[in-house]
């Protein structure tokens, strides 16, 4: 199935998307609720995925309770994650190949991200990936998180196009709600959440990965 009209740019979720970090946010969470004598079991760590810090934060105040200390989960599983980052964290299959694509077809590319900004610096920064995008808008710089569209807005807005022409990659189910909210045509690439009824609904594909992407981007429409 081809996409409706050609994309003109396309905007990148980054994680889970391009790096397979998401399981390493998720080991780092549930090793530091243990070690803070809790057990943050994995499908409370998957209804975190998509959100900001807030979010997440509420997430976990749902199960464990009001008077959780969320914000020492935070740090100390920020801390562990960071070590994890040190020794590397891998990308997504197709990422290179789909950025040279890009390249050779001079479409204009971004990121939208719920992480910080450092974070995003880092993580593509290792990859010398940072540079290959023509913006990345990170936590704080868009006007509300997703599933709001307020992001993929922004993003359209940041390459002088409207959302229709567009073409957002997403791998969490709040992250298709906000780029489908806004208009743009949306791929579902699922890493740690399987899509939904919902999810082929707002979708114009579920591809498998990044090269599945670019297959569908090379083909005449």
């Amino acid at each position: 199935m081809a996409l409706p009209r050609p994309a003109r740019a396309v905007v990148f979720d980054m994680d889970g998307l391009l790096l397979d970090s998401e399981t390493v946010y998720r080991d780092a969470l549930i090793a530091t609720a243990a070690d803070l004598g809790e057990e943050l079991p994995v499908e409370v760590v998957l209804r975190m995925i998509g959100h900001t810090w807030p979010g997440s934060a509420q997430v976990l105040r749902d199960h464990f309770g009001s008077a959780f200390d969320t914000d020492a989960l935070r740090e100390q599983s920020v801390e562990r994650f960071y070590a994890q980052a040190r020794a590397g964290i891998a990308l997504k299959s197709g990422v290179v190949e789909i950025l040279d694509f890009l390249d050779r077809a001079g479409l204009p590319r971004g990121v939208v991200t719920s992480s910080r900004r450092q974070e995003a610096e880092h993580h593509l920064g290792a990859h010398g990936l940072f540079d290959r995008f023509d913006f990345v808008l990170a936590n704080g710089e868009y006007p509300r998180p997703k599933p709001d569209p307020a992001p993929y807005v922004a993003a359209a807005a940041r390459l002088g196009l409207e959302p229709a022409h567009c073409l957002a990659l997403e791998d969490s189910h709040n992250g298709v709600r906000a780029a489908a909210g806004a208009g743009m045509m949306t791929i579902m690439v699922p890493d740690l959440l399987d899509p939904t009824e919902e999810m082929h609904t707002l979708c114009v594909r579920i591809a498998r990965d990044l090269h599945e992407v670019r297959e569908l981007l090379e083909a005449p429409l």
